[in-house]
């Protein structure tokens, strides 16, 4: 499922085209070196498969893109970036014994950010796909799908997808989660009366309005939701869902596996899951750190 803007569903076209496109960058002395944690010691620790350059700055530069709660956004009143992604890069940076540097940048320019050496990670709710790995590598740390909301209560019954069809269900024009229930509205005997909002929360209004009996919201974006307003529920399960990753550009494999490293470090000891339970998004809880979608 690809990142969307702002609560406003904006599929990352271009982000994917950019990715495909090589804007070059300093290889920083590193060597390409391909399977990721097979290609460390299996007993090594994060902290000492930093690339020298970087371990003598002392600092990892992270970028995101704010404004996709609970994932990333800025603190109330405030320029200081907060949410799911910084306070896993925080983590990240602590394991590998680093200060964080973390810059809020448009979502287009993460990737050619990475490329032109402007920051090492690009960290922003960024969907791990092929034509993306084309430009980085991705450490994939989320798994995201779309998942239903309804009203507190579930006053319709609403069980699952399928318990859709013959129902009233408001979508967000343009997004992925518009493609799931026009897919399963195909499957349906009696079809659902589907209408369009322009984004999650206007969507919301029509089932507080009565006019629809469910949405489907990108799982971490439902959670939250849901948490402020009081006012709906979101079932658990996740459709057509797939990995976000941490981006790093396929020069700095050295840096991947670091970072493929501290993530590991951070399931294992139980922080990884008390950072996803602090904004409620343990759904989306992934067993190990792998590369590139590669199980």
């Amino acid at each position: 499922m690809l990142r969307k803007r702002a609560l406003h569903v904006v599929i990352g076209l271009v982000t994917i085209s950019i990715a495909a496109t090589g804007c070059g960058r300093s290889t920083s002395g590193q060597t390409p070196q391909p399977g990721g944690a097979a290609s460390v010691a299996a007993d090594a620790k994060a902290a000492d498969l930093v690339p020298a350059t970087i371990k003598a700055k002392g600092a990892l530069r992270v970028a995101t893109a704010e404004g996709y709660p609970p994932m990333e956004m800025y603190k109330q009143g405030t320029q200081d970036l907060t949410g799911v992604d910084p306070e896993l890069a925080e983590a990240i940076a602590g394991r590998l014994g680093l200060k964080l540097e973390m810059t809020n940048a448009s979502f287009p320019g993460l990737i050619p950010g990475l490329q032109a050496d402007r920051w090492d990670l690009a960290m922003s709710s960024m969907s791990d796909t092929e034509e993306r790995r084309k430009a980085v590598d991705f450490v994939d740390y989320f798994q995201a799908g779309g998942s239903v909301m309804v009203a507190k209560g579930n006053p319709a019954g609403v069980k699952d997808l399928a318990d859709l069809c013959g129902r009233a269900v408001v979508l967000a024009k343009g997004s992925s989660n518009l493609a799931i229930g026009e897919g399963q509205n195909a499957t349906c005997a009696k079809k659902m009366t589907i209408s369009q909002s322009e984004d999650a929360p206007t969507g919301l209004l029509q089932i507080d309005a009565g006019r629809a009996v469910a949405t489907i919201v990108d799982y971490p974006v439902a959670k939250m939701l849901a948490q402020e307003s009081g006012k709906y529920e979101v079932l658990e399960a996740q459709y057509e869902a797939g990995p976000w990753g941490i981006a790093i550009d396929k020069k700095d494999s050295q840096l991947r596996d670091a970072v493929q490293r501290a993530l590991q470090e951070l399931i294992d000891s139980g922080e990884y899951t008390k950072i996803l339970e602090k904004w409620g998004v343990t759904g989306s809880a992934i067993q190990a750190a792998i590369v590139n979608d590669q199980k």
